[in-house]
């Protein structure tokens, strides 16, 4: 038992200290991200699929605890195995460091003579550590006369004492290397330092008239720190914009490059924009909607000058990841922008600062490239982003959506008057009706809508309801701008998107 907790203490010691070595020296990677990355890019589709419908939003801080207990939990097998045999030990530790090490060497701004280093930091001190408490707790002898039952010739006592010394260490390295991690970042990307121009096009003012004011009821602008973050790094990458630039390559006339404050400089609009995931169940909370400053794609694009046949625009973030959508997204009327801006801010560096795509009517995983660095024009054939041999379709055009935000599933409700609300969205058509059924077989009515502030951007919905005792079922439906009623048919979210009515299912009491 202690030679496993001894093992567990000693993985956390090695993994902290890596932690906290990245943290103190810009130049050193994180092994947990590296593994993190790793692991994103390689698990299964159905595990990714099961991980984002379960975890949501919090799907990386699920990774990242359980990779602390995968560590945790292989540590104390070898502390249990390597007992009598430290060999044992050493390959595990120096076989994890020389893993991680080649996890996080995967980045391409990161050489794996650089990884090696926190990768060895981290093998030494869990080895050192685990020779150590091996040393508080050696075989059994029997307690000399008058003295209290100990456990391995040593008090039970001193043993606790130095497993909570290393956890301790072991916690504080690993949240002190994280904070200075994440701080670093902020710091080096400058953002603090950024003032955003004014808008050339700026948008209007939220009208009063774009909030029902009911309460549960979404907001008509989803804030920062509300709008939903689902993406493949595990953690944001650390960008400079001092040194960032936007490559505009591949099929075009003038290939070109600019940097961030010559992009500042350029004409800027604003526009209201939801976004949503393909992930999102029916009723689900991958979406948001937000007031976004940017550079219209199709300026930036008709600098370069596109040559004929390039009908994919593929955009590359900083970390390697890739999305394509059609050309013609830049051209055909939808808001489409190379943003800069979030909500009268800079973009959150979870968001994507210093530059992100807005391509409006799109899901996200073929259109909403963070951390932005290059825009490749290319044939439709001739290239396919990253989720697309992962199994998810290559086109993507949002679905027409509903969702009923209060009262929530399985409410327990007064009889009388009840209001039900929610939101809906089909951007870049917009939303004509919407419909709920307040009880299960009692036909359809006709809710009340907000004031849209585009046609890209979702709006409320609310409907007055005399609630009366029982299980009662609400459902809603939209149709949109094009005369499209959303289908019933009830279809997950892979491989395009998923559909179906929303449903609520809610107690009413007795009078």
């Amino acid at each position: 038992m202690t030679d496993g907790l001894s093992g567990a203490a000693a993985a956390g010691l090695a993994l902290g200290v890596s932690e906290l070595a990245a943290g103190f020296f810009s130049g050193f990677p994180s092994l947990v991200q590296g593994l993190g990355n790793f692991v994103i890019d390689v698990v299964p589709k159905p595990i990714e699929e099961w991980a984002i419908s379960l975890f949501g939003t919090n799907d990386k801080r699920a990774l990242l605890v359980g990779i602390a207990l995968t560590t945790l939990l292989v540590g104390a097998l070898v502390g249990i195995l390597a007992r009598d045999r430290f060999g044992i030990a050493i390959a595990a530790f120096v076989g994890f460091g020389v893993i991680a090490a080649l996890a996080a060497a995967r980045d391409p701004a990161v050489s794996l003579a650089v990884a090696i280093i926190p990768g060895g930091l981290a093998a030494l001190s869990g080895l050192a550590s685990l020779q150590w408490l091996y040393g508080l707790s050696p075989e059994p002898s029997p307690p000399p006369e008058g003295e209290p039952e100990t456990e391995h010739g040593v008090s039970r006592r001193s043993l606790m004492i130095g497993l909570g010394a290393v956890l301790g260490v072991a916690a504080l390295s690993a949240g002190l290397g994280r904070t200075l991690l994440e701080n670093a970042k902020r710091a080096a990307a400058g953002i603090s330092e950024v003032v955003l121009p004014a808008a050339a096009d700026p948008a209007s003012p939220v009208p009063a008239a774009a909030e029902l004011n009911v309460t549960g009821l979404s907001t008509a602008v989803t804030s920062n720190e509300e709008f939903y973050r689902i993406d493949t790094a595990f953690s944001v990458p650390r960008v400079d914009i001092q040194s960032w630039t936007l490559k505009i390559t591949g099929m075009v006339d003038r290939p070109y490059e600019v940097s961030y404050f010559d992009l500042l400089d350029m004409r800027m609009v604003e526009r209201y924009v939801t976004l949503s995931c393909v992930s999102n169940q029916v009723g689900g909370d991958l979406i948001g909607n937000a007031k976004w400053l940017g550079v219209p794609l199709s300026e930036i694009l008709d600098r370069a000058g596109v040559q004929e046949g390039a009908d994919q625009l593929v955009g590359i973030s900083v970390d390697g990841f890739t999305v394509g959508f059609p050309t013609e997204a830049a051209y055909d009327g939808r808001e489409a922008l190379v943003a800069v801006g979030m909500n009268d801010e800079p973009l959150p560096i979870e968001h994507g600062f210093p530059v992100r795509l807005v391509i409006a009517g799109l899901y996200g995983y073929v259109s909403a490239t963070k951390w932005l660095s290059e825009i490749n024009l290319t044939g439709w054939d001739d290239f396919d982003g990253y989720w697309i041999p992962r199994g998810w379709a290559k086109e993507a055009p949002i679905k027409t959506q509903s969702r009923i935000d209060t009262p929530t599933n399985r409410d327990r409700l007064s009889p009388g008057e009840v209001v039900v609300a929610g939101v809906a969205w089909a951007p870049t058509r917009g939303i004509s009706k919407v419909e709920v059924e307040l009880g299960e077989n009692a036909g359809w009515v006709e809710a009340e809508l907000s004031e849209a502030l585009s046609e890209n951007s979702w709006v409320q919905w609310k409907a007055p309801w005399i609630a009366e005792p029982g299980i009662q079922r609400l459902r809603v439906r939209a149709t949109d701008g094009d005369g499209y009623t959303q289908t019933e048919e009830v279809v997950p979210p892979a491989p395009d998107g998923a559909t179906g009515w929303h449903t609520r299912n809610v107690s009413v009491a007795d009078a």
